[in-house]
């Protein structure tokens, strides 16, 4: 069975759970309707935060992050919402979410969504397009993490 335990803040399970749900499904067919249920379980995204300045540059699909940065203890933490118009790279969205929302700028700039996209074997299941559009996604977390840093 499946572990659906969620991220707060983002309507998708925890990256630990999504990493074993991948590692239980058998073939790529099941792992491709998971990943278009991860993104069906996202939070739906406002119109008003589907803004050019959310749009991230790079994608074939149009996807949108948003970003709030909150004061921690250990510093800027990030909360994100994203949405996507293609049902997969709402999914993408989902698992990227999953592992950076809710993180210390500084966690989210030593974490690796790269390595994980290939571990859990998605960039040689996917059109270079679809891996472009992750990395892209990427760049602008990354690059709103290193700006929270920079204004804290």
């Amino acid at each position: 069975m499946l572990k659906m335990a969620q991220t707060a803040g983002t309507g998708t399970p925890d990256i630990d759970d999504i990493i074993e749900n991948f590692s239980l499904l058998d073939d790529w067919d099941d792992r491709y309707r998971y990943v278009i249920e991860l993104g069906r379980g996202l939070i739906p995204l406002p119109d008003a935060d589907r803004t050019d300045a959310n749009k991230v540059q790079g994608c074939t699909s149009q996807v949108w992050l948003a970003t709030a940065v909150e004061r921690g203890p250990d510093g800027p933490v990030l909360d994100f919402i994203g949405d996507s118009d293609a049902h997969i790279v709402r999914g993408l969205v989902a698992i990227l979410l999953a592992m950076v929302s809710g993180r210390t700028a500084s966690e989210i700039l030593s974490a690796d969504p790269i390595a994980l996209f290939e571990k859990l074997g998605l960039r040689e299941h996917l059109t270079p397009q679809r891996s472009n559009g992750f990395r892209s996604m990427v760049g602008r977390i990354r690059a709103d993490a290193q700006a929270a840093l920079a204004g804290a």
